[in-house]
């Protein structure tokens, strides 16, 4: 299989790049603005520049990881002009957990998007528009990504906060954390298989974002209760990924589990 991966220099697209290679997969990494060796530059805003990518490469599978979350169109615009030159190759959009707002129940896969933030807006925009264009596509919804080596968003505010920096950890908003080695594994996993629609790849763990952030502390040898926590507003989204998870051999850990020093 050919495979193109979008956001290739980002977080996941770096984990998915190390996946692949494993599995002798010919693999076309696309960035933005910092060039990899073997990748083509794409910005994905461009229709023209995407379509022209596309069939140059002329890969058997898309994974799109490419967003930008104060960006529009990037993140809905680019997924949609991804979905219209994709031509027949499998794609596998990755999403979020913020197409949903708050409540105290997890969110199953069959349930509509409705966002409260500009993200997740422009996130359910393209996982619609996705689904009109290509049903066989397979839309993964995600939520916060988690890394072994301290290279995540979250795992580099906590080491800011234990260090002493502003800013606090809210005991309201409430996630299901997933490690980018699973995410990356699931979503290859997913390429390759006749599993279409909307996925839900998030862990089975449900935690806030102060007991994640204790548990990357303990885990870096910091000092748990040093970080600062307030309530803040009540953000409790969860993803239910029973029923994905019943079709993938990759496991999905639990953040307690992959976390644990």
């Amino acid at each position: 299989m050919r495979l193109l991966v979008t956001g290739a220099t980002g977080f996941l697209g770096r984990e998915l790049l190390l996946r692949a290679g494993e599995q002798a997969i010919d693999l076309v990494p696309a960035y933005h603005s910092k060039a990899l060796p073997g990748g083509v530059q794409l910005d994905v805003r461009r229709r023209d520049q995407v379509r022209d990518v596309i069939r140059s490469v002329r890969p058997d599978g898309i994974i799109h990881t490419a967003y930008l979350q104060d960006d529009w169109a990037t993140t809905a615009l680019g997924a949609v002009n991804v979905a219209l030159a994709a031509d027949g190759a499998r794609l596998v959009f990755v999403s979020t957990d913020a197409v949903f707002g708050p409540r105290k129940t997890a969110y199953r896969e069959h349930e509509a998007p409705c966002p409260v933030t500009p993200y997740g807006a422009a996130k359910a925009a393209a996982e619609t528009a996705i689904h009109a264009m290509i049903p066989d596509a397979v839309i993964a919804r995600t939520s916060l990504i988690i890394g072994s080596d301290g290279h995540s968003e979250e795992e580099q505010r906590v080491r800011r906060l234990a260090a002493g920096e502003p800013g606090a950890f809210y005991t309201g908003n409430i996630r299901c954390p997933v490690h980018v080695t699973d995410l990356a594994s699931a979503l290859l996993e997913l390429l390759t298989s006749d599993h279409t629609g909307i996925t839900h790849v998030a862990g089975p763990e449900a935690l806030s974002r102060l007991e994640l952030g204790q548990l990357i502390a303990i885990r870096d040898g910091l000092n748990p209760d040093a970080l600062p926590s307030i309530p803040g507003e009540p953000s409790d989204v969860q993803l239910d990924s029973h029923r994905t998870q019943s079709l993938l051999k990759t496991r999905i850990r639990p953040a307690s589990e992959f976390l644990a020093a």
